[in-house]
């Protein structure tokens, strides 16, 4: 989409077809913009990893405080 709007078109024309607000749009640009298709799906995998370890640091902190209780409870 963001190429279409660099090539002839405006930005309300891609939107309107794409059925996504400007707004959407915009914010695309800003992130995506300049980037190329595989560029912005490596970019995709790697906010996904990342959110994906974030989620294992948090369980693994939860796990650890809950077995230094236990520990601590029996000393």
């Amino acid at each position: 989409m963001l190429k279409e709007a660099e090539i002839a078109e405006t930005a309300r024309e891609v939107c309107r077809r794409h059925n996504i607000s400007e707004q959407t749009f915009y914010r695309w640009k800003q992130k995506y913009g300049g980037m190329e298709a595989s560029e912005a799906k490596r970019l995709k995998a790697l906010e996904q990893e990342n959110e994906r370890l974030k989620r294992m640091v948090a369980d693994l902190s939860l796990d650890k405080q809950m077995l230094e209780e236990i520990v601590g409870k029996k000393w």
